[in-house]
């Protein structure tokens, strides 16, 4: 009864976003203010009931429930109860009913909290959205139904991929699609000021906050992606330029290049086109990543879906929102002339060089993940395009991208002298230099990688200090003018040092990872890189709905005990599927990192251990900068009600 009542809850949904999609869009044509408030109830009763839906899918997971396909698909009674819940995103269609409810979400989000709108520019945003919705719900409806009857239940279920057994990949898709529908709300924006015409200064201030939140949530979800491919998949790397993890990068690359530009349209009116096709292809290439994740034509361990008729329908819905708001785009490019003029050298200028670094690296991305499908379309080739050309060609833009981002953080709108700009930081560059020869001549022999990594990292942070030196001026209160600075100068030194924290360590793990594969016998020493390890013992032992061979090594240094670490090794009977629980042990130096492998003739059995130099300071730079952005979208002032009232009250005359 509680699937047939979700499923009729999708259908309502369904129709609701139908009406929200036409009637607000005709009124604001018309200037009809009745068709217009139709929007905001529309909205709310749209999430309303496509929560409903999701809850009862999720109900079904939980209980077990054999007579659903995709229960059957996904699920086993005797799975955990946390990857029962998460098995309900954990597949192709309940994924994509949970990707509905968050476009549903936003748009209730923009209906509650965006009454200080302009009416018209309020139902367009919101007829938009509902139209992402209608798409989607009907991609769901006609190909991908989570409510499908099995003829004849099943005892028991096929079990959730292995793999996505665990917690890392439990909350990563939630965030991911937070990031990818969020792009969605900066998307509706930028077509609904399309359509009306006008992109102003408080367009720019109104479509910051969405953009912030979706980029926020997208940082969150690939840092846990990332965190569960390095301890998960037993190969000791964080990234791998595997055409899922480039499908969420993309659009993050694209986010943060329009955070940036609509500060300037915020501040000066300049960039307007830019920043509305931002917004258009950040949207866009959330899109591209759906299509490459359900089509079935690019491999990945990531992938949901091997059906190239469902990758037909998205490819679809791709063409008609990418395709028309391009057109609507090039139809309306006359409407959006910069009021504001800057110099070459100015705080403008280093934005745009930053949204050019951006946006050429997620082209570069973009070539290289479809470039082997293309080849074999075209050229009838099969190409194999890896990590050599990703690290070879994205790496001098990011490098470039650092080395600008001190400079241009300390330069002021409008005009600006170079030298005065780099004045304050040659103190920095000198430090920088000094850090990157030292390095060099520690690893002598080794890649440039390294001297140049720690260079850019001190730089970047280096910058973030000076500028927030440069802000609370001179005096005796400095300290507490630097407390009092507002939140988004916070999330941007915040981010800021994220990134220079990220990028020292990836240099560590690049520059300095050690590997040691051997056939250790029980209780026979050996050494690694300084560490003397002793394998105990390994036993068999039965966990939940797996068996696992667990192996105890004793880790010492100069006679002192380290630590005691026990890898993994499971199997899961119903998927017939084996994975790895690799064992870490982790300081802010460097992560111990060891994988249990196969038994051998000798009665040894096989171990890889890795020494991975500075491979925390990637999750906390991570962290970090999602936390700048929560920062910056806590500022009082670039919350849309806050600067409408303040405008309110400065029309009102004085008594």
């Amino acid at each position: 009864m509680i699937t047939e009542l979700g499923h009729f809850a999708l259908l309502l949904a369904f129709g609701v976003a139908v009406i929200q999609m036409i009637v607000p869009l005709v009124g604001a044509a018309k200037g009809w203010s009745g068709w217009m408030a139709v929007a905001e109830p529309a909205a709310t009763v749209q999430f309303l009931l496509v929560a409903a839906s999701f809850g009862a899918l999720t109900w079904a997971f939980v209980t077990s429930d054999f007579s659903l396909s995709v229960v059957v698909a996904n699920s086993h009674s005797m799975k955990p109860m946390i990857y029962k819940i998460s098995g309900t995103w954990g597949n192709h269609e309940g994924s994509m009913l949970l990707w509905v409810l968050i476009v549903a979400l936003f748009g209730a989000m923009a209906a509650w909290f965006g009454a200080q709108l302009p009416t018209t520019l309020r139902a367009r945003v919101l007829a938009v959205q509902a139209s992402i919705g209608v798409a989607f719900m009907a991609f769901i409806l006609l190909t991908s139904n989570p409510f499908a009857r099995m003829a004849v239940p099943p005892f028991d279920g096929q079990d959730l991929n292995p793999l996505l057994q665990d917690p890392g990949l439990a909350f990563h898709p939630p965030f991911l699609y937070l990031g990818y529908v969020g792009l969605s709300m900066a998307f509706s924006f930028a077509v609904a000021a399309l359509i009306e015409g006008r992109v102003d200064a408080a367009w720019g201030r109104w479509v910051r906050p969405w953009t912030l939140a979706a980029w926020i949530f997208l940082t969150i979800g690939i840092a846990l992606g990332s965190w569960w491919a390095y301890y998960e998949l037993g190969w000791g790397g964080f990234w791998f330029w595997d055409p899922v993890e480039n499908a969420s990068f993309m659009p993050w690359l694209l986010a943060a290049a329009l955070l940036h530009s609509a500060i300037v349209v915020e501040k000066r009116e300049a960039l307007k086109s830019w920043t509305i096709l931002l917004a258009i292809l950040a949207f866009g290439f959330s899109l591209i990543g759906t299509f490459i994740v359900r089509s079935g034509l690019l491999t990945s361990v990531h992938a949901f879906a091997n059906d190239p008729d469902r990758g037909v329908f998205i490819l679809g819905i791709m063409a008609f929102f990418m395709g028309g708001a391009l057109i609507l785009f090039t139809v309306r490019a006359g409407a959006m002339q910069a009021k504001g003029v800057f110099g070459l050298a100015s705080r403008e200028s280093a934005l745009v060089v930053n949204n050019l670094l951006l946006a050429v690296s997620c082209f570069v991305v973009f070539v290289g993940t479809m470039w082997p499908l293309l080849a074999e379309m075209f050229f009838d080739r099969k190409l194999s395009v890896g990590p050599p050309f990703f690290d070879a060609a994205f790496t001098p833009f990011m490098v470039l991208l650092g080395i600008a981002l001190p400079i241009g953080s300390s330069m002021p709108w409008k005009r600006a002298s170079m030298s005065r700009a780099l004045y304050p930081l040659r103190y920095a560059f000198v430090a920088c230099l000094a850090i990157g020869g030292l390095v060099w001549a520690m690893q002598t022999g080794r890649s440039l990688i390294g001297p140049v990594g720690m260079f850019l990292g001190a730089w970047v942070l280096m910058g973030v200090v000076i500028d927030l030196a440069q802000r609370t001026g001179r005096g005796p209160n400095r300290l507490r003018r630097l407390f009092r600075l507002p939140g988004a100068d916070w999330g941007k030194a915040t981010a800021h040092a994220g990134l220079g924290i990220t990028i020292l360590g990836v240099a560590g793990i690049y520059a300095w990872t050690v590997e040691d594969i051997r056939v250790a016998q029980i209780n026979v020493p050996f050494e690694v890189h300084g560490y003397e390890m002793v394998l105990r013992s390994v036993t068999n032992s039965n966990g939940p709905n797996y068996v696992a061979t667990t192996a105890v090594i004793d880790v010492t240094q100069d006679g002192k005990e380290i630590a005691t670490l026990a890898p993994e090794k499971r199997f899961y009977p119903v998927a017939q599927m084996p994975t790895t629980e690799a064992a870490i042990h982790q300081n802010w130096k460097r992560d111990l990192y060891l994988v249990i492998g196969d038994e051998q003739e000798n009665g040894g059995w096989a171990v890889r251990t890795y020494i991975k130099v500075m491979t925390s300071w990637i999750w906390v730079g991570c962290a970090l900068m999602a936390l700048g952005g929560l920062f910056s979208l806590l500022d009082r002032r670039f919350r849309v009600g806050v600067s409408a009232r303040k405008e309110k009250r400065a029309a009102v005359p004085a008594e």
